[in-house]
């Protein structure tokens, strides 16, 4: 795979981007929260949008597997669509994420996907994107064409049963938990919201840290977990994201408070976690989010706009449980997301797809967290 990394530019001027953005706001897409009706394949198609390239920039946050997987995907979708594909790494830093966008934009760039940092800068620039008449995929929060969100409360519940279920078998229904959560995301705090529910049908159970880690990586959850480490020794379970539980999980080794009885479980799916859990260690459990096959179907969708196509405007990635039993399934489909993609009962299982946009009725783009578990 061949990608160009846009490093973070100096030369984009990015002290004067917040001031060209106040001056270039755009209308506001659909903002009140609704449910959409399933995707209609059979839509009727679109005038192409004019002057813009067959490019696809992907707005990376950072280097966790999970987005780099993600990007994999993509790259193999715009080689099979014949798009150019480009990676702008931001390295945790939104200043340089929106002047990746802004160079995007006035390079007339005919699709992005972002995995956003902070939303409030990135949103204004990604409007002026969206209404230039370029395809823009979000990975959870708005603005953007088409989001690619999971069902949040389901996702949590997942995970947050398997613990319960291993505290209640194999711990006599105690232990010490730590929650390295997404709560200043209030697009992921749902998530935790239900893994907390499930803890608290055993009395026996005790949160000894809930909080979030600066960085969702594994240097955010290492730092955090050597933090938790001063005030307590033992620890039972650890929930959260694999980035930043495999960071935690570093931490506890180093200190040498890892235990194979440990329930350590994280939300994604990464290769690292499913190679953890082949060590029959401490790690027991990961909710894969399979971003390979929808980093996959975000560019289809891209090269779909770009060729006047209709496409969703939500994207349920579904959760499915990653236990040492079913991680070989997993590992083999997404190692093939295309193939995955291309079969309508395969895809179904990973994927579904809600409300139908274009180029001719942008205007009406997802600007609220959309969710599949809106009431």
């Amino acid at each position: 795979m061949s990608v160009t990394r846009r490093a973070v530019l100096g030369a984009l001027g990015l002290a004067a981007v917040p001031a060209l953005l106040r001056s270039q706001e755009v209308a506001r897409g659909i903002t009140a929260p609704r449910r959409f009706a399933p995707f209609d394949p059979a839509a009727a198609r679109c005038s192409a949008p004019g002057g813009l390239t067959r490019t696809l920039v992907f707005a990376q946050d950072n280097q966790r597997e999970f987005v780099e997987s993600a990007a994999q995907g993509m790259a193999l979708a715009a080689r099979q669509r014949g798009l150019a594909f480009e990676v702008a790494l931001a390295n945790n830093d939104p200043r340089a994420m929106v002047g990746q966008v802004h160079k995007a934009l006035t390079d007339r760039a005919g699709a992005l996907i972002v995995a956003p940092i902070d939303v409030a800068t990135l949103a204004p620039v990604v409007r002026q994107f969206i209404a230039q008449g370029g395809y823009v995929g979000s990975i959870v929060p708005p603005p953007a064409t088409t989001i690619l969100n999971a069902p949040q409360l389901a996702t949590g519940r997942a995970l947050g049963e398997a613990a319960v279920d291993y505290i209640r078998r194999r711990k006599g229904g105690e232990a010490r938990v730590v929650l390295l959560t997404h709560d200043s995301n209030q697009f992921l705090a749902q998530r935790f919201v239900a893994i907390r529910a499930a803890l608290k049908s055993l009395p026996g159970v005790r949160i000894i840290a809930d909080i979030s880690p600066r960085t969702v990586d594994k240097a955010g959850g290492h730092a955090t977990m050597s933090t938790i480490l001063l005030a307590h020794s033992r620890i039972d379970v650890v929930l959260g994201a694999d980035t930043v539980v495999l960071g935690a999980l570093a931490a506890l080794r180093e200190a040498g408070l890892a235990r194979d009885d440990q329930f350590i479980g994280g939300i994604d799916g990464e290769p690292e976690a499913i190679a953890e859990m082949r060590r029959n260690g401490p790690y027991k459990a990961s909710v894969g989010l399979a971003s390979p096959i929808f980093g996959y179907a975000l560019a289809q969708h891209a090269a779909d706009w770009l060729e006047g196509g209709s496409v969703p405007q939500g994207l349920d990635i579904l959760p499915s449980l990653i236990s040492p039993e079913s991680l070989g399934q997993f590992e083999r489909d997404t190692a093939d997301p295309a193939a995955i993609y291309h079969n309508d009962a395969r895809r179904s299982s990973y994927l579904k797809v809600y409300g139908n946009i274009c180029h001719d009725s942008r205007a009406d783009y997802v600007d609220f967290g959309w969710s599949s578990e809106l009431k």
